[in-house]
């Protein structure tokens, strides 16, 4: 399978960069951070959301770590044949969409004054190959990504990628690997999120990871709040985020893009959860996902398809007096998968090792039965109970997985193996 992330549009900046300066809107004066005005962003940050203890697993083209990045980016894995720790970006092309994500999330000023949402949190890079980089065609090790993430401590896993589905698939929205490393990361606390695409407003292919249970699918909107017309419509969206007219630095340190896609609008969101999370560290990944979507701005009962249960506002999300127990739909219908999923894999940590034998009395024979997997089709039947059972009425009708795109590539302007099965995973801690 050949994966491709997801960003529709990025146009090169190309005046030479300006020492930063105080705005009230950080970017370039072509493509302001124009979601900083309306959350009140510097407010937020003196009130001590900064994205302060959050790491942000980011599965993309890996990172190169720019100045604007310094100190912000650990040391995570490149799970393509050239091996590394993640800060080197794969993407064949100037642009590095990696880069550009991380920058948008925790990015200091620097290049055309691009300020990341969460400067205090940190991206732990894990390089995945994907069409566009040097490691496209082989196997994406999108799961092994996500249990690695988990397993490595990222409260926030953000996927700005994604992977149309096709009736070759058997009927199945989201891969039997995929959601069993969704399941494994919620089991560990995290929190995931996905960009739905940039196949609106007519084709809307379904596309995983964002139609995996458990995940916060995000469409984009403009400045306007309008839906973005190239954002995917589709009925498990779960809200919307800025995703038109976003800057972003680039994988060649100097560089500067002004982008769309649902990509970004990703990143924002991962970032806006890490806000919310640093200022309120008590709270589950759940409970933090509640927040936000207790606080969207035309915040819906029932999803639109377009929209989804609303548009993200980070500055409700962090200032709102919210109940604990708010209700949060993506956690809902995937909760039951979870219970299962957990009391498994404490049976097979309670369950007695075969005792060792001694030596000349020969070893003998013995099987172990088989741990009944969570396989698609039972995901998408408990899916009834969640947005989950709307997507699986797409897969049948024909939908399915293409490989992950972008759209044309920068244009300069004068502005400034399938992983591991369940029985491979190690035990919920």
């Amino acid at each position: 399978m050949i994966r491709r992330a997801a960003t529709a549009l990025a146009v090169l900046l190309t005046l030479v960069a300006a020492p930063a300066v105080a705005q009230a809107t950080p970017g370039p004066s072509s493509a302001p951070e124009y979601w900083f005005d309306s959350w009140q962003v510097p407010q937020l940050w003196s009130s001590g959301a900064r994205g302060q203890g959050v790491t942000i697993a980011e599965i993309d083209t890996g990172v190169s770590v720019v100045p604007e990045l310094a100190g912000r980016v650990l040391r995570g894995k490149d799970f393509g044949s050239l091996g590394g720790d993640g800060q080197a970006d794969r993407e064949t092309n100037a642009f590095g969409h990696g880069t550009a994500m991380a920058s948008i999330m925790v990015a200091r000023p620097g290049a055309f004054s691009i300020t990341g949402l969460a400067p205090a949190a940190k991206i732990l890079p894990l390089a995945v190959p994907l069409a566009g980089t040097s490691e496209a065609g082989q196997p994406d090790r999108l799961a092994d990504a996500i249990r690695y993430a988990a397993a490595h401590g990222a409260k926030i896993i953000n996927m700005s990628l994604g992977g149309k589905r096709t009736a070759r698939d058997g009927g199945r929205a989201c891969t039997a690997d995929e959601q069993q490393a969704v399941l494994y990361a919620l089991a560990k606390g995290a929190v995931l999120t996905a960009a739905v695409g940039n196949a609106g407003p007519t084709q809307n292919t379904v596309e995983d990871p964002a139609v995996c249970l458990g995940v916060v699918a995000v469409g984009a909107v403009d400045a306007t709040g309008a839906v973005a017309r190239f954002s995917s419509r589709l009925p498990y969206v779960t809200l919307v985020a800025p995703g038109v007219d976003v800057p972003s630095l680039g994988r060649v340190a100097g560089n500067a893009y002004s982008g769309d896609g649902t990509s970004q609008a990703t990143a924002i969101t991962s970032a806006a959860l890490a806000l919310v999370w640093s200022k309120y560290p008590r709270l589950t990944g759940c409970q933090v996902v509640g927040r936000i979507l207790a606080t969207l701005a035309s915040r819906r009962s029932k999803p639109n398809a377009a929209y989804g249960y609303g548009l993200l506002d980070a500055g409700r999300a962090v200032r709102s007096s919210v109940p604990a127990d708010a209700p949060n739909p993506v956690c809902a219908a995937v909760s039951p998968f979870l219970e299962r999923y957990r009391a498994v894999h404490a049976a097979k940590a309670a369950a007695p090792k075969p005792a060792a034998t001694r030596a000349g009395l020969g070893a003998g024979r013995y099987s172990v039965g088989s741990i009944p997997r969570l396989t698609a089709p039972q995901v998408l039947t408990g899916a009834g109970l969640g947005l989950g059972g709307l997507a699986l009425l797409l897969v049948t009708a024909g939908t399915g997985l293409l490989r992950r795109r972008r759209r044309a590539g920068p244009t300069p302007v004068v502005d400034p193996p399938a992983g591991p099965g369940e029985d491979d995973l190690p035990p919920v801690d």
